[in-house]
């Protein structure tokens, strides 16, 4: 009997191809031409004295799939614990990137083998984490294309392409890290800063919302966040010195029903952290600072259903390494804040790096999590920051808990009472750890309640030499501030490279390493290092088998042992891994993808 999947059936790649599913089901668009009907009947030929009750029969089972919706709120709620499926970007809204698959096991991961590939056509960084539902994957690929395909077989269904704005600007590649789901309509934020909604069955365009200009800098980048009937999505841009949002769209009509600034403007809570400039100041100030104040959101947030809140990390300030033209701590940025999911007013906030002037974004995945901590069980906020220190909050006041770094860090040394922490700029010419890149990055982390641990993707003994310059904004125009370089302590050898790599490591260990830490979610001690030559750009996932999935820039999908850090299986898969694994089932089968370069890779365990 044929598996039904989702009210899709495949199709050819051409018109003339024939289909491979049952007549019983409706067709999806051909892939080369999304949007066009099929214009020929995928069924073979059939008699003549069946020909009407085939075509009601087809009629009827069309319409009521077309009146069943895929994933409610209801289904969006529960969304960890249907583990047969991946429903959000982090698997739920606590965003712990943990799922309860228990088929691969540590005993058994070593059998672990490829089952199919998705090659995508555009070179460059493939961010994307799929979603699955019920049989079908749904996903993005450069620059802001969505696919939806089987997830049993890699066959496509349908191919969605955005027609990009030719103005628009991005700071960091084409990137698009994926997509959101709610009843039957896909959402994507796009690189030319609109909010698209997609029909999942056919792939077809329900409605198109421009979010802001993207000729400015604006952009997003990140898979928005639904909660109830609205999409919940920031915008890019830190680097052309945008003025930074979160904002709500109604799910139905794309109608923006809340918007968040992330710089408050004069006289609105945290205005005053935007100081005025000195009467006499001897380095050029910006009286306005705060109109291009930075402060992105390009990392998906996270929800807790119980306090009707959602929680957004916060970009940096602009310009990125120039702060004495902005004298203040300038709030929201490097911020998280907690907001009223219904209405977007500020509930808390948290400002992890004060007065930023090492690029330190604070978009990391805001994880939550209920542990105990110094006996009393709590609902937590647990982060690893691009800052090189690990926290602990209370996600219902913000409180801070636990502040405590994971890698070398020496632009502060202790915190106050409320988590402020005392910053020691190092001299001119002096390398800062942890260096521009982070201690950690946009990569997801993963916490797991099996183990009570939570695991982070680091860059070990990385450090930058730093240096601000005067800028002034122009609309468009990249709005840094300042030329840095990476510490490179054997003089003479390459450094790290930033955001990307050639396909020769030709730098040494002393300037850089990568690893997988595992620590304990209530105080940041390290209990296992994972090390690995290269630095990582892969975010992590753990399973209730206490298997844990991730890669790295070297081109290796491996799995460890979620309790110990002992390798049990990899891969080598030819190109850097820079997004996050997922995991499925589909017809009792267990899935874990990966994607290394232009190749998405499913893996499930041998036959």
């Amino acid at each position: 009997m044929m598996r039904r999947t989702a009210g899709l059936k495949p199709c050819a790649t051409s018109a003339q191809e024939p289909c491979a599913a049952s007549v019983k089901e409706p067709c999806a668009a051909p892939v080369a031409q999304p949007f066009e009907a099929v214009k020929e009947p995928c069924a073979a030929p059939v008699a003549q004295p069946f020909k009407a009750a085939l075509t009601l029969l087809l009629l009827l089972t069309a319409l009521s799939l077309q009146v069943r919706a895929q994933v409610g709120s209801d289904r969006l709620l529960n969304a960890a614990k249907e583990a047969r499926n991946w429903l959000t970007y982090s698997g739920g809204y606590f965003s712990n990137r943990y799922s309860t698959l228990t088929q691969i096991t540590p005993t058994n991961a070593k059998n672990l083998e490829l089952k199919w590939m998705y090659q995508a056509a555009v070179a460059g960084a493939w961010q994307t984490t799929p979603l699955v539902v019920d049989g079908v994957m749904y996903f993005t690929q450069r620059p802001n294309d969505v696919v939806a395909l089987d997830a049993k077989t890699g066959r496509v269904f349908w191919i969605y392409r955005h027609t990009l704005d030719p103005t628009q600007i991005v700071c960091c590649g084409a990137n698009n890290r994926g997509l959101a789901l709610l009843g039957d309509t896909l959402f994507m934020g796009t690189l030319d800063a609109h909010l698209v909604a997609i029909d999942a069955k056919t792939g077809r365009p329900v409605w198109n919302t421009k979010v802001a200009d993207s000729a400015a800098g604006y952009s997003v980048t990140h898979a928005p966040l639904v909660v109830k009937d609205k999409v919940i999505v920031g915008v890019g841009g830190g680097e052309y010195g945008i003025r930074g949002f979160v904002a709500a769209y109604d799910a139905r009509s794309g109608r923006e029903a809340w918007r968040f600034n992330t710089i408050p403007a004069p006289g609105e809570p945290g205005g005053d952290s935007w100081k005025p400039c000195p009467p006499a100041s001897s380095t050029f100030c910006d009286p306005d600072a705060w109109k291009h104040g930075g402060g992105s959101v390009w990392v998906t947030g996270s929800y807790d259903p119980a306090l009707n809140m959602t929680y957004w990390g916060v970009g940096n300030a602009g310009p990125d390494w120039n702060n004495e033209q902005r004298p203040g701590d300038n709030l929201y940025t490097d911020s998280v804040v907690a907001l009223d999911a219904d209405t977007g007013r500020l509930r808390w906030h948290y400002q992890f790096t004060p007065h930023d002037r090492y690029d330190y974004d604070s978009v990391q995945i805001p994880v939550l999590a209920d542990i105990t901590w110094r006996g009393t069980p709590i609902k937590a906020m647990v982060w690893a920051n691009r800052n090189g220190n690990f926290y602990v909050l209370e996600r219902e006041t913000g409180k801070f808990l636990v502040g405590k770094p994971f890698v070398k860090v020496n632009w502060m040394d202790t915190f106050d009472e409320r988590g402020r922490p005392n910053q020691t700029p190092q001299p001119a010419g002096q390398p800062t750890w942890p260096g521009n890149q982070g201690g950690t990055n946009w990569y997801s982390p993963s916490f797991s309640p099996h183990t009570g641990l939570f695991y982070v993707p680091a860059w070990e003994g990385y450090a930058t030499l730093f240096g601000g310059t005067p800028v002034e904004y122009q609309e468009g125009r990249n709005f840094g501030g300042g030329v840095n370089r990476s510490y490179v302590p054997v003089p003479g050898a390459p450094a790290t490279p930033g955001i990307r790599r050639g396909p020769i490591n030709n730098w040494t260990e002393a300037a850089a390493t990568g690893a997988v830490l595992a620590l304990d979610a209530s105080t940041g001690e390290q209990k296992w290092k994972f090390p690995m030559t290269d630095v990582t750009d892969s975010g992590i996932l753990t399973t209730a088998a206490d298997v844990l999935f991730t890669g790295g820039r070297e081109g290796y999908f491996q799995a460890l042992d979620a309790r110990t850090g002992s390798l049990l299986w990899k891969a080598s898969l030819g190109a850097q891994i820079v997004s996050g694994p997922i995991t499925y089932e589909v017809d009792g089968k267990q899935y874990v993808t990966a994607i290394s370069g232009l190749s998405l890779c499913v893996f499930a365990l041998r036959e």
